[in-house]
């Protein structure tokens, strides 16, 4: 899955939407090799590839905003969607708290591509007739038009059947997982059920991929390997993340944070930032906090160090802090610990801000606490004699 920190392209209903740097090696594959494909001229060939390929990974990106908006609706945090090398993926701050809303958000994504299908062949039927835009669903058509339409209509319903598959964490599998979970009331088994068939399915698709590669088809072929590895290892960590979840049971960011962190006030002079709290606790970054408590940002002492000595005394921190304009920084003090677990700025700077409902920083936790949290407890010893 993607790591670390993609490069943000918009925010739509407040959510971040991002590329890892991988995307843009499949986004380039996707129109080097629907260029050879549309019909006309090679420069309306390639716009009609280009066009084709960007607008197929605008579908995933509807697709994964239909998971999103169902999981904000459920009351689920979401902590952005990136395209990626492999699609897209909404990234949950927190897992599913019942079978309705496994279901739901699992369901919603599908939906979207469906909708997609059907209107790009309903529009394309319109304007060029049903004929046309199915002979462009094979790169058969001569009008620009019905091929760019009937090729988004097939690209999405293959999608949707890829998608469907009853393997986790395909949207199938979550479906099934929902099912699993209802019919036991038990997530951990049923989450255990369809990881497993999630791997069985991963390797199935390894298999084929050798089978292809052995056959003189290299680029299919290592795509399917790929693919195969990647479903796998998402399976397996999914099935582990629902046993942490399971482990951690009712522990909120509450229980973890260290409720007296050292803060920093926005107008504090450099000067003295430097010599009070830098120098005086030798960390490499503080929070920063307006005058009434509220998390603004971190100020870490490269950026004060990089101001002129002779400029310190006047400059306040706010001049160099880096804003926490996208919440990423922060944490809800009530969410649960799980909310952690992909906590971007936990993996980058080691800690995460806890806030109130009103933005008011309560604590910090940092990567050693979280790691205490998921400890096993110890086994009791004998009884006294």
């Amino acid at each position: 899955m993607p790591g670390g920190r993609s490069i943000q392209l918009a925010r739509v209903f407040g959510i971040r939407i991002g590329v890892d740097p991988s995307w843009f090696v499949v986004l380039f594959l996707f129109i080097w090799w629907l260029s050879d494909s549309f019909p006309g001229s090679d420069g309306q060939s390639f716009t009609l590839a280009t066009a084709a390929a960007l607008l197929f990974f605008t579908s995933v990106v509807l697709h994964e905003l239909g998971h999103a908006v169902v999981a904000m609706r459920s009351g689920i945090g979401i902590a952005g969607i990136d395209l990626w090398l492999f699609g897209g993926l909404a990234r949950m701050k927190s897992d599913t708290r019942t079978p309705g809303q496994e279901f739901a958000v699992a369901a919603a994504g599908p939906a979207v591509t469906l909708a997609i299908a059907a209107g790009c062949f309903g529009l394309g039927a319109l304007l060029y007739g049903a004929d046309a835009v199915v002979d462009g669903m094979v790169f058969d058509s001569d009008v620009a038009g019905a091929a760019l339409l009937g090729w988004l209509t097939i690209i999405n319903m293959v999608l949707l059947v890829f998608n469907l598959i009853p393997a986790y964490p395909l949207d199938g599998g979550r479906i099934a997982r929902a099912f699993a979970w209802w019919r036991s009331g038990d997530r951990e088994r049923a989450t255990r059920i369809v990881a497993r068939m999630g791997r069985a399915f991963g390797w199935m698709l390894i298999g084929l991929g050798l089978f292809v590669l052995l056959n003189g088809d290299a680029i299919s072929g290592i795509w399917l390997v790929a693919v195969g590895f990647m479903l796998g290892q998402a399976a397996k960590g999914a099935e582990m993340q629902t046993r942490i979840s399971e482990h951690l049971g009712d522990l909120t960011v509450r229980d973890v944070m260290d409720p007296e962190p050292v803060t920093l006030v926005a107008h504090t002079k450099l000067d003295r930032a430097l010599d009070e709290f830098f120098l005086r606790y030798r960390w490499p970054w503080f929070p920063v906090v307006d005058a009434t408590g509220r998390f603004l940002g971190l100020v870490s002492r490269q950026k004060v160090e990089e101001v002129p000595e002779a400029l310190r005394r006047g400059s306040s921190v706010d001049q160099v802090m880096l804003l926490d304009e996208t919440k990423s920084l922060r944490v809800g003090v009530d969410e649960p610990i799980e909310a952690l677990l992909g906590s971007e700025a936990l993996q980058q700077i080691g800690a995460v801000m806890a806030v109130d409902a009103d933005g008011v920083l309560r604590g910090v936790v940092t990567m050693d606490r979280v790691r205490r949290a998921l400890r096993p407890a110890p086994a009791a010893g004998p009884p006294a004699s």
